[in-house]
């Protein structure tokens, strides 16, 4: 995957490849999006470090004179696009679609019960339930075809999707961009950040899982 993503670095088609990955797993979340936007990173994180390869220096130094930064953060801001983006596709076809969803919803306890607890945040303006979900798995799509099959206006849905995603793409690019200055352009680097990505989702999964507990339900 790095040598894949290391031949368009530098090139348009990464964020091609990183953009249409992120919109698309919200429809298909077994896409590795996340994986995507890590390894794109730690390409990144090399891209600049040819002296680094010759001369190690201390990670400060390869910081300030080694990878450049904006290609970061042009993949931050195309990851958190991307995001939002297809976070609302998702809402408007459930929207427009809302009958079929909702039947789709209605026969899992588990999915309709977050949409109940979706509305029930949205409602009291703690749409910090979908910041969480953006990075549990499949949680994002639960959230993106509940709000639009509920109905949830755009200004209810949309600040925080747009939140969600920015978080979620900042960690993302954040773990690949130092996994690579700390220990190299390998896969070792990705692996362990792609470890601590899932680790966060594991914990976000288990923070939305507990209001329904405390409820008895």
């Amino acid at each position: 995957m790095l040598e894949s993503l290391g031949s368009l670095s530098g090139t348009p088609w990464v964020y091609v490849v990183v953009s249409c990955s992120i919109v698309l797993d919200v429809f298909v979340p077994i896409l590795p999006s996340g994986i995507l936007v890590i390894a794109a990173a730690t390409t990144s994180a090399g891209a600049g470090s040819a002296a680094d390869a010759v001369d190690r220096v201390d990670v400060a130094a390869s910081v300030h004179g080694g990878a450049p930064l904006a290609p970061v953060f042009s993949l931050l801001l195309c990851a958190a696009t991307a995001s939002v983006l297809g976070d609302m596709v998702a809402y408007r076809l459930a929207w427009r679609g809302g009958d079929r969803f909702d039947r789709a919803i209605g026969r899992s306890r588990r999915l309709t019960a977050a949409q109940r607890r979706l509305g029930t945040a949205l409602t009291r303006g703690g749409g910090i339930v979908v910041v969480l979900a953006r990075f549990a798995p499949a949680g994002r799509s639960v959230v993106s075809l509940g709000a639009g099959v509920a109905h949830r206006t755009v200004r209810e849905f949309l600040p925080w999707s747009a939140l969600a995603g920015l978080a979620w793409a900042a960690y993302s690019v954040s773990l690949g961009y130092f996994g690579g200055q700390w220990l190299g352009t390998s896969w070792v680097s990705t692996a362990i950040s792609a470890v601590a990505l899932f680790g966060a989702g594991s914990a976000a999964a288990f923070l939305m899982r507990r209001p329904e507990r405390g409820t008895g339900h």
